[in-house]
């Protein structure tokens, strides 16, 4: 192949691997796994988190810093994925999340990250064995992790 050929063919091929690029990651994230209601996907994977948090609070009352780690890492994981599991127009009576939730979805989208980043400070400080760093993340992460999603864009639970 001569060195005009080859030219023409980079000038033909880089502007379609740059389309092909921007489409991918502007195009809207699908669901890694899951079933046709996305309402019982996302509960299952709430109750999924809650039952880690509960596990690493267990944890972390007894002492065992280290072994907070794995679950940290899948509330991480499932965190990255909250954001495709409230597609526009899944607000049903099964539902829990507020309409504002998809009003305000850049802040939404952020609060999930918020979660992931929250989780992975834990995993890392977990595996550090960093008790000072454990008990920091986990003062707050209630608040700051879970209740920056909970609290503006879920129902409350009824009281008892």
């Amino acid at each position: 192949m001569t060195r005009r050929a080859k030219l023409r063919r980079s000038l033909v091929l880089i502007p379609l691997v740059a389309v092909t690029l921007a489409a991918c990651t502007t195009a809207a994230p699908q669901r890694m796994v899951g079933t046709d209601d996305v309402v019982f996907d996302r509960q299952r994977i709430m109750k999924v988190q809650g039952a880690m948090w509960t596990d690493i609070q267990n944890k972390f009352k007894a002492g065992n810093i280290e072994a907070i780690a794995p679950n940290a890492e899948v509330l991480a994981i499932t965190a990255l994925q909250i954001p495709t599991l409230f597609p526009e127009g899944s607000l049903t009576e099964k539902s829990k999340a507020k309409p504002e939730l998809w009003q305000r979805r850049d802040e939404f989208n952020k609060a999930a990250k918020n979660l992931a980043v929250w989780s992975e400070r834990l995993r890392d400080a977990s595996k550090a064995k960093d008790e000072k760093a454990v008990a920091d993340i986990m003062k707050d992460y209630g608040r700051v992790g879970c209740g920056s999603c909970h609290t503006p864009f879920r129902q409350p639970p009824p009281r008892s």
